[in-house]
């Protein structure tokens, strides 16, 4: 295979932007060139002419102008078996689960429907321009094996685990503290490290582990200290006041976590909105990245997500974004984005859109610790890649013709795009979106 040379707008941040005239956060390149080689890793980046002339004479070229290349988005909580329960009518979250989401996960025993929605599920996330993504599946090992069979297929940066749960769930969603700990094992040693796969241990939360169960899920931690721990903090009041009912000898919901050795900086915490200032010192010492899941938490009413509290004190906490499709709304970071955008304002705070652009591509990749990975259009980096279009609907290319900076234009993809806004998305240096 020959290199590949693609021409368009080209940003890619450094760093988190510090003000909205942050320039030295970000590269822009006004008519940029990116050469992909044949292995999918950035060879070349800069202005095209300069890229070009260093070019191999059988490069092929792909113009994009006058669209914006960027680092394909991540998305770091989502729920892979939850596709067909989103926007699902319910008063919280534990009604939610209970009504609509146990029971739709129970059919993930069977591999014909887990195979069936993986293909689905990866679709929807490469239609918005989201190239990794970081996703719980069911209990049942045949989730997991969907899930990473589809991502190989494809080639994709995901990571994913086979939930464990003991207790406080439907019949055909439970498994014991031996059946989890080695099924979990046997997803790893099946798809670890296979192609870009990466496999989190996922207890789903304290609520549904028993504390033999979260025994063994410390014991896989510290076998596997490499590994991503994914799990869920503090998103509902009634969930926090249940879950510290069931753990009686912890401090807090965080502590319990904390007492198994769960916490660290692989360790994602989906939502962690209602914390103790002693809980936000602990996520801050072991490095744990909380996760804000703005469409979820507004749709089921589970609160509002203090980014600015948590990023500005003394002892900061590492944060994330991400969809929590189902409890999600939109399988699109850029409405996540908006949406979060709204939650600060509510809070009387503000989130500007380069601060946006780098939550979905640099920040998230490093909270998973890859941005020497993904994430950015950096030199060695694969060649995940979203094209956008300012200008893909009637109402936004009229609003386009008044916009005359990279932060307007910015603002406005993440307040009216969606997966219209998508021209086309790359996974290392292969067209996918527009092969569905």
């Amino acid at each position: 295979m020959t290199d590949t040379l693609i021409r368009g707008r080209l940003l890619s941040f450094k760093r988190a932007p510090q003000s909205l005239t942050d320039s030295d956060s970000y590269l822009y390149e006004h008519d940029g060139g990116l050469l992909v080689n044949a292995d999918g890793k950035i060879t070349a980046v800069g202005d095209y002419a300069r890229v070009k002339a260093a070019a191999p004479e059988d490069v092929v070229e792909i113009d994009h102008r006058p669209h914006l290349i960027l680092p394909g988005f991540i998305d770091t909580h989502v729920h892979f078996p939850q596709m067909q329960v989103i926007a699902s009518y319910a008063a919280n979250l534990l009604e939610w689960l209970n009504t609509y989401t146990f029971p739709e996960e129970c059919r993930f025993v069977e591999s014909e429907h887990a195979t069936r929605i993986a293909t689905h599920f990866y679709d929807e996330f490469l239609r918005h321009g989201t190239t990794t993504a970081v996703a719980y599946c069911s209990v049942h090992k045949t989730s997991a094996d969907a899930f990473f069979a589809e991502a190989i297929k494809r080639n994709m940066c995901m990571v994913g685990g086979k939930v464990m749960m003991d207790r406080n769930a439907p019949q055909g969603l439970l498994d014991t503290p031996e059946m989890g700990y080695d099924e979990t094992r046997a997803v790893i040693e099946q798809w670890h490290g296979k192609g870009r796969c990466h496999v989190a241990i996922t207890p789903r939360f304290a609520i549904t582990s028993t504390p033999e169960q979260m025994s063994a899920t410390q014991a896989l931690a510290q076998e596997f200290p490499d590994l991503f721990i994914q799990t869920h903090l503090s998103e509902n009041r009634e969930e926090i006041r249940y879950t510290c009912e069931l753990y009686p000898e912890a401090k807090d919901y965080t502590d319990i976590y904390a007492r198994y050795g769960l916490l660290g900086n692989k360790t994602l915490l989906g939502h962690a909105i209602h914390l103790s200032e002693r809980e936000m010192d602990v996520l801050s010492e072991t490095g744990s990245i909380a996760v804000h899941c703005p469409t979820s938490n507004l749709f089921i009413g589970s609160g509002l997500f203090p980014l600015r509290p948590l990023t500005r004190r003394e002892k900061p906490v590492r944060i994330a974004v991400a969809t929590d499709i189902g409890g999600g709304s939109s399988y699109s970071m850029l409405r996540t984005m908006d949406e979060a955008y709204k939650i600060q304002q509510i809070l009387g705070e503000r989130l500007n859109p380069l601060e946006s652009f780098y939550m979905m591509t640099r920040g998230n990749a490093e909270a998973l610790s890859m941005e020497t990975d993904i994430g950015t259009l950096d030199l060695g980096s694969v060649s995940d890649l979203v094209i956008l279009d300012a200008a893909s609907t009637p109402a936004m290319k009229l609003r386009m013709e008044t916009i005359s900076t990279l932060p307007e234009e910015l603002f406005l993809l993440q307040t009216m795009g969606d997966d219209r806004a998508v021209v086309e998305t790359y996974v290392a240096g292969k067209a996918m979106k527009n092969t569905l």
